[in-house]
């Protein structure tokens, strides 16, 4: 009779258990940032490098994992607390604030960068892809205007103003005090609807004609409205309202 080796499930579980050392360095996250370079790290290596450490048993790699879990994947962490991470086994309070620093360095990198070099904003596609991937998840609505010059590039992206879950108040006032001192030769509207449908509401028309009307009275027209949902993005002046 021939003796059964063990079972998939007990490799399994003793691959597990490897601790980072016990790893080949070629799959070692420090090692294989050095050898080949941070980007061709998973999502989860980048976490684990930034944990620094696991727990007895576990190591940081295996705790990324379960962070990306639940967090529904990378995008996810944009909304999570340092409560919720410390929920996980492995996360304390200096981990959690450590994850969700690095998530802000990197959100400010592309803000920043975006900031280096005026972006054109020639049509609903330039806007959409200049604001879609910053607002797309965010967890309130928050309304921006893009202020842009006499070739229609963008100087800088202001928030007016952030709101509940549902709503965010808005003040002519403030939208084209912004584009005074800017010196903005025209705006273009956008807000985020978290609910995910980026289909404009009554308000949304009302208030965006209201806009119009004022930016003709002084001289900056706005040149469009984008809504920014999860899975798309609407332009006012695609869909002929603005």
């Amino acid at each position: 009779m021939q003796e059964n080796g063990p079972s998939d499930q007990s490799r399994n579980a003793e691959t597990v258990s490897l601790t980072m050392k016990e790893l080949p360095p070629s799959e070692r996250p420090y090692e294989k940032a050095e050898g080949r370079g941070v980007g061709t790290l998973g999502h989860a290596e980048l976490l684990a490098i930034v944990l620094t450490s696991g727990r007895s048993g576990e190591t940081a790699l295996q705790i990324a994992q379960k962070i990306l879990v639940k967090s529904d994947g990378l995008k996810g962490l944009l909304d999570m607390s340092p409560q919720e991470l410390r929920e996980i086994p492995g996360i304390g309070r200096v981990k959690a604030v450590r994850l969700l620093a690095a998530v802000e360095l990197g959100q400010r990198a592309v803000a920043d960068r975006r900031a280096e070099v005026r972006v054109q904003a020639q049509g609903p596609d330039d806007v959409i892809r200049h604001v879609e991937a910053a607002m797309r998840y965010l967890p309130r609505e928050e309304f921006h205007v893009l202020l842009l010059d006499t070739r229609n590039r963008v100087i800088k992206t202001v928030r007016i103003s952030q709101g509940g879950l549902a709503a965010a108040v808005i003040h002519p006032r403030d939208i084209f005090r912004e584009a005074v001192k800017a010196n903005a030769a025209a705006i273009v509207l956008v807000h985020n609807h978290p609910s995910g449908d980026s289909s404009p509401s009554q308000a949304d028309i009302e208030s965006t004609r209201k806009f119009t009307e004022l930016g003709k009275m002084m001289g900056i027209p706005v040149l469009d409205h984008v809504i920014v949902g999860a899975e798309s993005s609407s332009s006012f002046s695609r869909l002929g309202l603005c």
